[in-house]
């Protein structure tokens, strides 16, 4: 069963596979999942009409409100010695679709800066809004970008993202983006209907991968319930094998199954 959206603003320290300690900010309405993709793996569930446009709909917390609860919290982690290794941007849909994701980067950076300094800033994007001018501009002052990539042919990112964007300007404006790290979630349907990890798809995704240039990139599995229930976690030693192609194009990558191996 899919995880409910999340009520509040900052969540955790959740322990994440890749990012250690990381405390998650959530810039999306309460309760309510907006995003502009349907990823069959998403742990949210399905999207229930793709948002097309920055700032659909109500509820969205404003900077000023973000930056206040950041601060409580970071100031309460400091007061009880707790370790926090991230401040992540993600939540339960697309972050940057905020209508003032300008202002929330700007005054959570002030906020790490003035009581949290050294922790990095990190964020989690789908990738859709990465060729936006304003999203790029402020894309720049995350220390951390991660980024979304797990289909390299139109095919395959419909049948896993649902995404509505044309795959192409997703890799053009990820190309001129980097320093930054790529994630790709692997996933195979039992029915066969939705399988990015087969040689074909895998192929394409590394030709994608070459163009764009990351810095890193994460390969991994699902590990929790996701939208489509017939969705089935990669092998590890697939996920090592498509690794070690990154590895072949000299890039730098993390594999993270659902298991520790």
């Amino acid at each position: 069963m899919a995880l409910p959206p999340l009520e509040g603003i900052v969540y955790g320290p959740v322990r994440s596979r890749r990012l250690g300690r990381s405390l998650g900010i959530n810039l999306l309405p309460a309760g309510m999942k907006v995003c502009n993709m349907n990823c069959a793996y998403c742990q949210y569930g399905w999207t229930r009409g793709a948002t097309r446009y920055r700032g659909q709909g109500r509820g969205w917390p404003a900077a000023q409100v973000v930056a206040m609860a950041v601060e409580e919290r970071l100031a309460r982690a400091a007061d009880g010695n707790e370790i926090i290794d991230r401040i992540t941007v993600a939540g339960h849909g697309e972050p940057t679709l905020h209508p003032e994701f300008d202002e929330v980067t700007a005054r959570l950076r002030d906020v790490r800066d003035r009581v949290a300094p050294g922790i990095p800033l990190a964020i989690l994007s789908n990738s859709t809004t990465a060729a936006w001018p304003d999203v790029r501009q402020e894309l720049s002052l995350y220390d951390e970008r991660y980024m979304k990539l797990d289909a390299g042919d139109p095919a395959t990112f419909a049948a896993v993202n649902g995404g509505g964007r044309h795959l192409s300007d997703i890799v053009d404006a990820l190309r001129t983006l980097t320093p930054i790290v790529i994630q790709a979630m692997f996933v195979r349907d039992s029915r066969g209907q939705v399988d990015n990890s087969g040689d074909g798809a895998v192929r394409e995704w590394l030709c994608a991968i070459e163009t764009i240039g990351p810095k890193r990139v994460h390969v991994y599995t699902i590990d929790r319930p996701p939208a489509l229930g017939s969705l089935q976690p990669v092998p590890p030693r697939r996920l090592r094998e498509i690794a070690g192609q990154v590895r072949a194009l000299g890039v730098d990558v993390n594999v993270f199954s659902a298991r520790p191996y």
